[in-house]
Protein backbone atom coordinates (compact mmCIF):
# COMPACT_ATOMS: atom_id res chain seq x y z
CA UNK A 1 0.00 0.00 0.00
CA UNK A 2 1.16 3.61 -0.31
CA UNK A 3 2.31 5.69 2.13
CA UNK A 4 1.26 9.02 3.14
CA UNK A 5 0.77 12.08 5.11
CA UNK A 6 -2.27 13.32 7.07
CA UNK A 7 -1.80 17.16 8.25
CA UNK A 8 -4.26 18.74 10.34
CA UNK A 9 -4.16 22.48 10.38
CA UNK A 10 -6.64 22.71 13.61
CA UNK A 11 -3.75 21.17 15.62
CA UNK A 12 -0.95 22.89 14.28
CA UNK A 13 0.55 25.43 16.91
CA UNK A 14 3.15 26.94 14.47
CA UNK A 15 6.44 25.61 16.20
CA UNK A 16 8.20 24.81 13.10
CA UNK A 17 9.82 21.69 14.67
CA UNK A 18 9.28 20.43 10.98
CA UNK A 19 10.90 22.71 9.34
CA UNK A 20 13.54 21.85 11.65
CA UNK A 21 13.52 18.21 11.39
CA UNK A 22 13.12 18.53 7.53
CA UNK A 23 16.23 20.98 7.25
CA UNK A 24 18.31 18.19 9.55
CA UNK A 25 17.45 15.14 7.64
CA UNK A 26 18.28 16.77 4.15
CA UNK A 27 21.82 18.25 5.79
CA UNK A 28 20.24 22.07 5.21
CA UNK A 29 21.05 25.08 6.68
CA UNK A 30 18.52 26.91 9.43
CA UNK A 31 18.94 29.88 10.80
CA UNK A 32 16.05 32.78 11.86
CA UNK A 33 16.94 34.28 8.27
CA UNK A 34 15.27 31.01 6.80
CA UNK A 35 12.86 30.32 9.38
CA UNK A 36 11.66 33.63 8.54
CA UNK A 37 11.07 32.77 4.65
CA UNK A 38 7.64 31.54 4.17
CA UNK A 39 8.15 29.90 0.56
CA UNK A 40 9.92 26.88 -0.72
CA UNK A 41 13.34 27.01 -1.92
CA UNK A 42 16.70 24.81 -2.91
CA UNK A 43 17.45 25.29 1.23
CA UNK A 44 13.68 25.04 2.67
CA UNK A 45 11.54 22.04 1.51
CA UNK A 46 8.28 22.98 3.78
CA UNK A 47 7.67 26.02 5.32
CA UNK A 48 4.44 27.11 7.85
CA UNK A 49 2.53 29.24 6.21
CA UNK A 50 0.28 31.62 9.09
CA UNK A 51 -2.75 33.34 8.48
CA UNK A 52 -4.05 35.63 10.86
CA UNK A 53 -8.61 35.23 11.32
CA UNK A 54 -10.18 37.03 13.49
CA UNK A 55 -7.03 37.81 15.99
CA UNK A 56 -6.58 34.01 15.72
CA UNK A 57 -3.16 32.51 13.72
CA UNK A 58 -4.36 30.27 11.55
CA UNK A 59 -1.76 27.45 10.15
CA UNK A 60 -0.65 25.32 6.87
CA UNK A 61 2.22 23.27 6.05
CA UNK A 62 3.47 23.45 2.52
CA UNK A 63 5.44 21.18 0.52
CA UNK A 64 5.64 18.80 -2.28
CA UNK A 65 1.84 17.06 -2.22
CA UNK A 66 3.74 13.93 -3.72
CA UNK A 67 0.90 13.37 -6.43
CA UNK A 68 -0.32 9.75 -6.90
CA UNK A 69 -0.08 10.68 -10.74
CA UNK A 70 2.84 14.02 -10.84
CA UNK A 71 2.87 16.25 -13.50
CA UNK A 72 6.94 16.54 -12.99
CA UNK A 73 7.56 13.19 -13.80
CA UNK A 74 5.34 12.70 -16.69
CA UNK A 75 7.27 15.89 -18.16
CA UNK A 76 11.01 14.72 -17.32
CA UNK A 77 12.17 13.60 -20.43
CA UNK A 78 15.06 12.05 -18.84
CA UNK A 79 12.76 10.38 -15.96
CA UNK A 80 14.59 12.48 -12.91
CA UNK A 81 11.94 12.28 -11.05
CA UNK A 82 9.94 9.25 -10.24
CA UNK A 83 6.60 8.24 -8.01
CA UNK A 84 7.41 4.89 -6.42
CA UNK A 85 5.20 2.39 -5.06
CA UNK A 86 5.60 3.61 -1.45
CA UNK A 87 4.56 7.21 -2.06
CA UNK A 88 7.40 10.02 -2.45
CA UNK A 89 8.17 11.77 -5.37
CA UNK A 90 11.83 11.10 -5.41
CA UNK A 91 14.39 12.74 -7.49
CA UNK A 92 17.91 11.16 -9.10
CA UNK A 93 20.94 13.66 -10.01
CA UNK A 94 22.52 11.35 -11.76
CA UNK A 95 19.72 11.77 -14.50
CA UNK A 96 19.05 15.18 -14.01
CA UNK A 97 19.84 17.22 -17.53
CA UNK A 98 18.94 21.00 -15.84
CA UNK A 99 15.68 21.48 -18.32
CA UNK A 100 13.50 22.87 -15.60
CA UNK A 101 10.48 21.42 -17.25
CA UNK A 102 9.70 19.60 -13.74
CA UNK A 103 9.05 23.40 -12.20
CA UNK A 104 7.06 24.41 -15.11
CA UNK A 105 4.45 20.89 -14.90
CA UNK A 106 4.25 21.13 -11.34
CA UNK A 107 0.67 23.40 -10.55
CA UNK A 108 1.88 23.56 -6.55
CA UNK A 109 5.19 25.23 -8.06
CA UNK A 110 7.43 22.89 -5.96
CA UNK A 111 11.02 21.84 -7.51
CA UNK A 112 13.36 24.65 -7.13
CA UNK A 113 17.13 25.45 -9.00
CA UNK A 114 20.40 25.63 -7.50
CA UNK A 115 21.32 28.68 -8.77
CA UNK A 116 23.85 29.50 -6.05
CA UNK A 117 25.78 26.10 -6.90
CA UNK A 118 28.18 26.01 -10.08
CA UNK A 119 26.38 22.55 -10.73
CA UNK A 120 23.33 22.95 -9.96
CA UNK A 121 20.21 20.34 -9.57
CA UNK A 122 16.73 20.33 -8.77
CA UNK A 123 15.85 20.44 -4.80
CA UNK A 124 12.43 19.72 -3.30
CA UNK A 125 11.28 17.17 -0.53
CA UNK A 126 11.32 13.48 -1.26
CA UNK A 127 9.33 12.98 1.76
CA UNK A 128 12.33 11.01 3.77
CA UNK A 129 11.92 8.18 0.99
CA UNK A 130 15.34 6.36 3.00
CA UNK A 131 13.41 6.49 6.10
CA UNK A 132 10.29 4.87 4.27
CA UNK A 133 11.71 2.86 2.40
CA UNK A 134 13.17 1.38 5.73
CA UNK A 135 9.94 0.78 6.93
CA UNK A 136 10.44 4.42 9.35
CA UNK A 137 7.99 7.48 8.99
CA UNK A 138 9.21 11.22 7.53
CA UNK A 139 11.14 13.37 9.95
CA UNK A 140 8.73 16.14 9.84
CA UNK A 141 6.09 13.69 11.03
CA UNK A 142 8.20 12.11 13.89
CA UNK A 143 8.90 15.46 14.98
CA UNK A 144 5.61 17.14 15.56
CA UNK A 145 4.55 17.35 19.19
CA UNK A 146 1.10 17.82 18.99
CA UNK A 147 0.63 14.95 16.08
CA UNK A 148 -0.27 17.74 13.42
CA UNK A 149 1.29 16.04 10.94
CA UNK A 150 0.91 12.14 10.67
CA UNK A 151 2.55 9.62 8.81
CA UNK A 152 0.78 5.90 8.05
CA UNK A 153 -1.00 4.30 4.60
CA UNK A 154 -2.65 6.50 2.55
CA UNK A 155 -6.33 5.04 2.69
CA UNK A 156 -6.00 4.43 6.43
CA UNK A 157 -5.03 8.50 6.67
CA UNK A 158 -8.12 9.15 4.37
CA UNK A 159 -10.36 7.46 6.35
CA UNK A 160 -8.86 9.06 9.59
CA UNK A 161 -9.31 12.38 7.69
CA UNK A 162 -13.32 11.54 7.29
CA UNK A 163 -14.07 10.14 10.53
CA UNK A 164 -12.85 13.82 12.02
CA UNK A 165 -14.54 15.52 9.45
CA UNK A 166 -17.97 13.64 10.66
CA UNK A 167 -17.23 13.51 14.59
CA UNK A 168 -16.29 17.07 14.38
CA UNK A 169 -17.98 19.36 11.52
CA UNK A 170 -18.04 22.43 12.96
CA UNK A 171 -14.18 22.47 13.38
CA UNK A 172 -13.11 21.61 9.97
CA UNK A 173 -14.36 23.01 6.30
CA UNK A 174 -15.97 20.01 4.97
CA UNK A 175 -13.02 18.51 2.33
CA UNK A 176 -9.68 16.83 2.81
CA UNK A 177 -7.58 18.48 0.48
CA UNK A 178 -5.72 16.15 -1.41
CA UNK A 179 -8.00 13.12 -1.98
CA UNK A 180 -9.30 14.04 -5.37
CA UNK A 181 -7.16 17.36 -6.39
CA UNK A 182 -5.84 16.16 -9.85
CA UNK A 183 -6.16 12.77 -8.97
CA UNK A 184 -4.62 12.97 -5.31
CA UNK A 185 -1.93 13.51 -3.61
CA UNK A 186 -0.14 11.72 -0.60
CA UNK A 187 -0.25 14.67 1.38
CA UNK A 188 -3.76 14.74 2.58
CA UNK A 189 -4.86 18.46 4.61
CA UNK A 190 -7.68 19.50 6.94
CA UNK A 191 -8.28 22.94 7.78
CA UNK A 192 -11.03 25.38 9.70
CA UNK A 193 -10.38 27.71 7.24
CA UNK A 194 -10.93 27.85 2.89
CA UNK A 195 -7.73 26.06 1.47
CA UNK A 196 -7.64 28.75 -0.92
CA UNK A 197 -6.62 31.03 1.67
CA UNK A 198 -3.00 29.66 1.54
CA UNK A 199 -2.96 29.27 -1.96
CA UNK A 200 -3.89 25.50 -2.58
CA UNK A 201 -6.20 25.75 -5.46
CA UNK A 202 -9.29 23.73 -6.22
CA UNK A 203 -7.91 22.08 -9.34
CA UNK A 204 -9.67 19.48 -10.92
CA UNK A 205 -9.56 15.60 -9.63
CA UNK A 206 -8.09 14.16 -12.88
CA UNK A 207 -4.28 14.30 -12.92
CA UNK A 208 -2.04 16.56 -15.55
CA UNK A 209 -0.71 14.14 -17.18
CA UNK A 210 -4.19 12.38 -18.38
CA UNK A 211 -5.25 15.99 -19.62
CA UNK A 212 -2.34 16.41 -21.57
CA UNK A 213 -2.51 12.44 -22.70
CA UNK A 214 -6.08 13.42 -23.98
CA UNK A 215 -5.62 16.44 -25.83
CA UNK A 216 -2.15 15.39 -27.61
CA UNK A 217 -4.30 11.55 -28.45
CA UNK A 218 -6.79 14.35 -30.47
CA UNK A 219 -3.70 15.86 -32.33
CA UNK A 220 -4.93 14.26 -35.62
CA UNK A 221 -8.61 15.62 -35.17
CA UNK A 222 -7.78 19.47 -36.33
CA UNK A 223 -10.97 20.78 -36.33
CA UNK A 224 -11.41 19.82 -33.12
CA UNK A 225 -7.71 20.17 -31.38
CA UNK A 226 -7.35 23.62 -32.14
CA UNK A 227 -9.01 24.97 -29.04
CA UNK A 228 -7.16 22.66 -27.23
CA UNK A 229 -3.66 22.89 -28.36
CA UNK A 230 -3.95 27.01 -28.29
CA UNK A 231 -5.02 26.42 -24.89
CA UNK A 232 -2.40 24.30 -23.48
CA UNK A 233 0.06 26.60 -25.72
CA UNK A 234 -0.83 29.90 -23.90
CA UNK A 235 -0.99 27.64 -20.65
CA UNK A 236 3.06 26.45 -21.10
CA UNK A 237 4.05 29.69 -22.36
CA UNK A 238 2.68 31.79 -19.38
CA UNK A 239 3.33 28.87 -16.96
CA UNK A 240 6.91 28.89 -18.49
CA UNK A 241 7.09 33.22 -17.95
CA UNK A 242 5.89 32.92 -14.33
CA UNK A 243 8.57 30.08 -13.33
CA UNK A 244 11.20 32.30 -15.26
CA UNK A 245 10.16 35.53 -13.01
CA UNK A 246 10.17 33.17 -9.83
CA UNK A 247 13.95 31.96 -11.18
CA UNK A 248 14.69 35.38 -11.56
CA UNK A 249 13.45 37.01 -8.15
CA UNK A 250 15.46 34.44 -6.47
CA UNK A 251 18.12 34.77 -8.10
CA UNK A 252 18.07 38.72 -6.98
CA UNK A 253 17.04 38.01 -3.44
CA UNK A 254 20.26 36.00 -3.29
CA UNK A 255 22.43 38.26 -4.35
CA UNK A 256 20.47 40.58 -2.16
CA UNK A 257 21.59 38.42 0.99
CA UNK A 258 25.20 37.91 -0.14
Amino acid sequence: MSKGMLYDATLCIGCLECEKACATTNKLPYDEKLEKQKKTNEYKFTYVAVNTVKSEDKYMRRMCMHCVDPACASVCPVGALEKTKLGPVVYDAGKCMGCRYCMIGCPYNIPKYEWSKKIPTVKKCIMCSDRVAAGGQTACSEACPTGATIFGEREELLAEAHKRLRENPSAYVNHVYGETELGGTSLLMLSSVPFEQFDLKPFANQPLPQLTGNALSHIPDIVTVGATALGGVYWITNRRDAVAAAEARDRNQQKDEK
